[in-house]
């Protein structure tokens, strides 16, 4: 797709359509709608009037007209943004992506976009990659009833921006929507494509593509770290478990001496719930149980591309979780990298046990500020749903920087309590802690307090992206299914951390 930047009148772009933000309850009289409505021969005025569009985020209005003089669209879209005062920069990519997808439909090729948000280089970045993310879809395998429609051409105006912020905002903007639709098309694949070691190489090619470093450990390699409570996992599936380490190392880097942010990521590429299987019903979906690795290797891809000033290092631990002869049994003690043992009391509880070596990993390797991400638990889902994903952490300041972030980035982070009373319910009998805590009760909390027993002195903060790595629902701006939650929020972080 062709992207452009447009700092003039917005009705002169040479595209087929074009596309303004309106907000609720708006008069035609505002001065952004004044020629529009001229040159639609009043047409917005009578929308407006009919409430067929009240300005509701998600709400569209398509008009055609006659083009005049060097207008050279035939179609004018509105797009609802919601209340004026509540319409922030996270809004935009949102009203775009709506924007993208209605008229792809439509079978328009090229539009302008005129998001009515003063800015210059945070506007194109919030509107390209709302683009760009609205035209992922799930049909990657389908031989027929592909939607086979797309886009061209997307041009985003802002009315006496600088020119060079444009374009840097649509570089940035590619980077962040490619990356985000990256993660996306990983968390889509059937697990039998999938697994561990074809999820490593994807990493390397796209660290090499990037400019990132990046070894893959082989289960050799963990063993011989002492990764037991990883490497439990994998015990019963035919697929080697592989921990992804990618580094970015800037050219010159602005970061305090020795400080090293982490990300670290729950890699599950199938989870059966092993020997403590899941019910059959559901299953299916266990694909998205890597998500949160998918997540890592998303972010880690579009720092390489923006290049910020600071060193970041990604960890994700691939794993296949399946039921055999030599899978962990409940009541079997392994001992993990840091030391501890671990009584395995549910092998379904399966995706902090990794993550308890991955986390170790991240610390070892000189990390003094983590951030892992994992669908871990169904517990938030019933807590959170499916609109915050839920924080924990030992750092009330990087927790509350993830929330800070993710407000302006449009997404939710919810803080639940951690203390030394729910780490006491993991303290096990005949291990130094258990992988679960009293049925039915805190389970979020349960999995965060277990992680948290591999981080020594490092800065943690812990997401649990169960509830919103994916959507059961089509929206305006964006297909059902995985949706990339956090990157941009990580990203933000990142960009803060400068």
């Amino acid at each position: 797709m062709e992207f452009q930047g447009l700092t003039g009148n917005f009705t002169e772009a040479n595209v087929e359509a074009l596309a303004i933000a309106v907000f609720k309850g708006e008069k035609p009289s505002a001065a952004d709608l004044k020629e529009l409505d001229k040159l639609t021969g009043g047409q917005i005025t009578s929308t407006l009037k009919s409430e067929e569009i009240k300005g509701d985020a998600g709400d569209v209005a398509l008009l055609r007209f006659t083009p005049k003089g060097s207008v050279k669209a035939s179609r004018l879209l509105l797009v609802g943004v919601g209340d004026q005062k509540d319409y922030k920069v996270s809004g935009i990519g949102v009203a775009a992506g709506t924007a993208a997808r209605y008229l792809r439909k439509c079978n328009v090729k090229s539009f302008a976009f005129l998001p009515r948000f003063n800015g210059g280089e945070e506007v194109a970045r919030e509107a390209v990659q709302g683009v760009i993310t609205s035209q992922f879809e799930l049909d990657k395998y389908k031989t027929k009833d592909k939607n086979d429609k797309s886009l061209s051409k997307f041009v985003v105006c802002v009315d006496g921006a600088n020119a060079s912020d444009l374009k840097k905002g649509i570089a940035n903007g590619t980077a962040i929507g490619e990356s985000i639709n990256f993660t996306r098309d990983l968390a889509n694949e059937p697990p039998n494509i999938l697994h561990p070691t074809e999820m490593a190489a994807r990493a390397m090619k796209m660290a090499k593509e990037v400019g990132l470093k990046c070894e893959v450990l082989d289960e050799a390699k963990m063993k011989k770290l002492g990764m037991g409570s990883l490497l439990s996992v994998s015990l019963g599936s035919e697929q080697p478990a592989k921990l992804i380490v990618l580094r970015y190392t800037p050219a010159k880097s602005t970061a305090k001496k020795g400080d090293l942010l982490a990300l670290v990521g729950k890699g599950i590429t199938f989870d059966t719930g092993g020997i403590s299987l899941k019910p059959g019903e559901g299953m299916d979906a266990m694909k998205y149980d890597m998500s949160g690795g998918a997540t890592v290797l998303g972010t880690m891809r579009a720092i390489g591309l923006l290049k910020p000033s600071i060193p970041v290092i990604g960890v994700v631990a691939a794993v296949e979780n399946m039921p055999d002869g030599r899978a962990s049994r409940p009541s079997d003690v392994v001992t993990a990298m840091n030391g501890k043992t671990i009584e395995i009391l549910n092998t379904d509880a399966e995706g902090r046990l990794i993550l308890a070596d991955a986390v170790a990993y991240a610390e070892q390797q000189g990390a003094t500020r983590i951030i892992d991400m994992a669908t871990l638990t169904g517990a938030v889902i019933i807590a959170l749903g499916d609109q915050n994903t839920g924080i924990m952490g030992n750092d009330q300041e990087l927790v509350n920087e993830i929330i800070a972030c993710g407000k302006e980035m449009g997404e939710g982070f919810w803080q639940l309590p951690l203390s030394a009373e729910y780490s006491k319910q993991i303290r096990s009998d005949i291990a130094d802690i258990k992988n679960i805590g009293p049925r039915g009760k805190a389970g979020t909390i349960m999995g965060a307090v277990f992680i948290q027993e591999f981080v020594d002195k490092a800065k943690w903060a812990h997401l649990d992206i169960a509830g919103t790595a994916w959507s059961d629902g089509v929206k305006p701006h964006r297909a059902k299914g995985p949706t990339g939650v956090a990157i941009r929020s990580l990203l933000k972080v990142v960009e803060r951390s400068q």
